[in-house]
């Protein structure tokens, strides 16, 4: 049986124990005074990074927990995953709510309850949504316009501390994925003069739900292909890690700190280089195609006395490809001494409420416009992110294997 967790600790992070421990150990009481008898709210928290998030919070017994995802299954499943754990970490109060967080049911639920923490992972977190107008649009209105919603009924109904989840990829962002999350992020910045505000940008999460990784063990099972690009390289974390760095920003940090991993160069690697480790896990090896025809005919021919398994690895020419990840830009003002592994954007930020309001108002606009088309909101994005470059290739990742 496949060791995921052993693979990754080997394979991709190389790393024993996680690259937080030393920060979560320092600061280990004060966490435990942030969540101890406290009311907890996480949003988006059925996905990998939220359900990690949620098993870094748990040790720390807060009064009680609530978790809204829309994802039913999702929730059910995490619901099962906590309660068979071997540990007494689940409060008394426990509840799941599947709906969606810009939801009028959500309002309802949301100004009824008093939560000393909201942390919301909930996003449109894939390149792969950019594809026409239509996804944009869900994209924004999920990362950008609902965040917004969110933050105004924690004005009526202020936390003590807010976090939402950000990307790498806001960081001289290429894909309208990550100017959807910078432009979130200057949502968050304007909100932070009147809420306590922090977010985190980080690498990969390792066989996260829906990633490159994730489907590896979803093809090897339906005895398909691996294919990924080779000439992209990412910083990775582990699913565990992705949830300790999320709950030492939400707790730890100061309002409009934006947290980020201290990983450093040496220590990216291509989804190509990860595919080939993969299957020697699974004591295969690659057999190279030089096509996605040929790979699915290799795949089809394929039993399991062959020891060679067809992949197909290609130079990336999809819309939004950044060759590599980035956390910060030289405008930033960085402090790299106040934690082990964790270095914190510092920017006093002067963005305004009324300017972000008249953000959202002209994109509003511009998605009622009938003749509204993918190039008028790359235009748009551009206008308010001056750092926004976008890649455009002319086709989605949808168009690939």
């Amino acid at each position: 049986m496949f060791n995921q967790s052993k693979f990754i600790n080997t394979h991709i992070t190389k790393r024993e124990k996680s690259y937080f421990d030393s920060d979560l150990n320092k600061y280990e009481q004060e966490l435990k005074a942030q969540v101890h008898g406290k009311a907890v709210l996480v949003i988006g928290g059925a996905g990998t990074i939220g359900s990690s998030f949620i098993k870094a919070l748990l040790p720390f017994k807060p009064k009680s927990l609530h978790v809204v995802d829309y994802n039913e299954n999702g929730l059910t499943e995490l619901t099962r995953d906590l309660r068979s754990s071997y540990n007494d970490h689940v409060p008394p109060i426990y509840v799941t709510y599947p709906f969606d967080f810009g939801s009028n049911v959500f309002k309802k639920f949301f100004l009824a309850n008093k939560f000393d923490v909201v942390a919301c992972f909930a996003a449109h977190k894939h390149v792969r949504s950019e594809k026409d107008h239509y996804a944009i649009e869900a994209m924004i209105h999920n990362n950008v316009i609902n965040t917004k919603k969110l933050l105004d009924l924690c004005v009526k109904n202020p936390p003590s501390h807010f976090f939402a989840v950000s990307t790498d990829k806001a960081a001289n962002p290429v894909n309208v994925m990550g100017a959807s999350k910078k432009l979130m992020e200057k949502v968050l910045m304007a909100y932070g003069q009147k809420l306590k505000i922090s977010t985190a940008r980080f690498a990969n999460v390792a066989f996260s739900n829906g990633s490159l990784l994730f489907g590896f063990n979803e093809r090897l099972a339906k005895k398909q292909p691996l294919s990924s690009p080779n000439d992209v390289k990412r910083y990775f974390v582990s699913p565990e890690e992705s949830g300790q760095l999320c709950l030492i920003a939400c707790l730890l940090g100061k309002t409009k700190e934006i947290f980020f991993p201290k990983l450093y160069e040496n220590s990216m690697l291509t989804f190509s280089e990860i595919a080939v480790e993969y299957l020697k896990s699974q004591d295969l090896e690659p057999y190279y195609c030089s096509s996605e025809q040929e790979a699915r005919e290799k795949a089809i021919a394929w039993t399991h006395t062959n020891k060679e398994y067809p992949v197909y690895f290609f130079k990336t020419d999809t819309s939004g490809e950044k060759q590599f990840e980035e956390f910060y830009t030289q405008e930033d003002i960085v402090d790299l001494n106040l934690f082990t592994a964790l270095g914190v954007i510092k920017n006093e930020s002067n963005e305004s409420l009324e300017n972000v309001e008249s953000i959202i108002k002209n994109i509003k606009n511009i998605f009622a416009d009938q003749e509204l088309d993918k190039a008028k909101i790359i235009s748009f994005l551009k206008q308010h992110l001056l750092d926004f470059q976008h890649i455009e290739a002319g086709k989605s990742l949808d168009q690939k294997m």
